[in-house]
C-alpha cells in the first residue's frame, strides 16, 4: 500500500521492488489517493490474494490492522504502533526532529518555528520531537507550532502567516520535505533569502530535496534499510514460521544542505 502523492513512498517502492525480486517474491502495488481510502487500498490487496501486507505509513487504529495481520502478516512501514501484535519497521521519528533541532541550536539558533504534519502518529512523534529537543536547550519559551500538513501547500500557508505576522523566527523545521519546499517557495516570494535570514529544514530526504535548486538540510529515513527490513520481515513470517512480532527501528540521520546557517 502507497501513497501516490509521497516522494518517499515512491522511493520506498523501489528499494521493496529490488528486495522483494531478490528473495523470489512479486511485489503488488495499492494506491491510496485523495478519493481512494487506505480502507479500499488494502481490500484490494487482499482481494489479489497477497501473501503477506506491507503497509505505508498505515493510519488505521492499532486494533484494524492487529486484526487485519489474523488475515495475512501486516509489516507496517515507517508508524510507531504501541502494543500491536505486528511487525514495525520505522525510524525514531523524535529522535531525527532532535537532531535537526540540535543543529540548529549549535548554528545558534533560539527563535525555531515548527510547522505541524497535521494528525496521525508519525506527526505526533515530530512534533513531540521538537517540543523535548526545544525543552532540552532551554528553549521552552521559543516553541511556535504552525498548522500544517504533509503537503507544499500546508508549507506555504505556514510560511506566509509567520510573514504577515511580521515576526520571523531565524529557523523554521517542517514536518517533511514536501511541506519545507513550500515554505522555501513563499519565503522566495517574499525576498527573504534563505539561509541568510532564515534557515529551513524538512524531513525525510526525498528526491526532490537533493535537487541544486532546493538543497534541502533535511533527516533521510534509510528509505533502502527500511525496505529490506520489510521484506524480510515478510519472508520470516511466510517461509520461516516466525509468530511473535517484532518492531524494528532505525536511527535516522541528519544530512546537512544548503539551507542552513548561523542567523544573521
Amino acid at each position: 500500500m502507497v501513497d501516490i502523492h509521497s516522494p518517499f513512498h515512491a522511493e520506498l517502492v523501489e528499494h521493496l521492488h529490488t528486495a522483494a525480486e531478490e528473495v523470489g517474491y512479486d511485489l503488488v502495488l495499492s494506491t491510496q489517493t485523495r478519493t481512494r481510502d487506505e480502507h479500499t487500498a488494502v481490500e484490494t490487496l487482499l482481494a489479489f490474494r497477497s501473501e503477506a501486507l506491507v503497509l505505508l505509513g498505515p493510519t488505521a487504529p492499532a486494533d484494524t490492522l492487529a486484526a487485519l495481520d489474523r488475515k495475512a502478516p501486516v509489516i507496517a512501514v515507517g508508524r510507531r504502533i504501541a502494543d500491536a501484535d505486528l511487525d514495525v519497521v520505522r525510524t525514531a521519528d523524535d529522535d531525527g526532529v532532535g537532531q535537526i533541532i540540535d543543529h540548529l541550536v549549535t548554528l545558534g539558533h533560539r527563535a525555531i518555528a515548527y510547522v505541524d504534519g497535521g494528525k496521525g502518529v508519525i506527526a505526533t512523534d515530530r512534533r513531540r520531537g521538537y517540543r523535548t529537543a526545544m525543552r532540552r536547550h532551554g528553549l521552552a519559551a521559543h516553541i511556535r507550532i504552525l498548522r500544517g500538513d504533509h503537503t507544499e501547500a500546508a508549507g506555504e500557508r505556514a510560511a506566509r502567516h509567520l510573514l504577515d505576522a511580521g515576526d520571523l523566527p531565524t529557523a523554521v523545521v517542517s514536518f517533511n520535505d514536501q511541506c519545507a519546499i513550500g515554505v522555501l517557495a513563499a519565503l522566495a516570494r517574499a525576498g527573504v533569502a534563505v539561509p541568510g535570514e532564515v534557515s529551513v529544514v524538512g524531513y525525510d530526504d526525498d528526491t526532490l530535496s537533493r535537487l541544486s535548486c532546493f538543497n534541502l538540510t533535511t533527516v533521510s529515513q534509510g528509505a533502502e534499510e527500511q525496505a529490506r527490513h520489510a521484506v524480510a520481515a515478510a519472508v520470516e513470517r511466510l517461509d520461516q514460521g516466525r509468530t511473535e512480532p517484532r518492531e524494528v527501528v532505525l536511527t535516522p540521520r541528519l544530512i546537512l544542505r544548503g539551507t542552513t546557517a548561523e542567523p544573521a
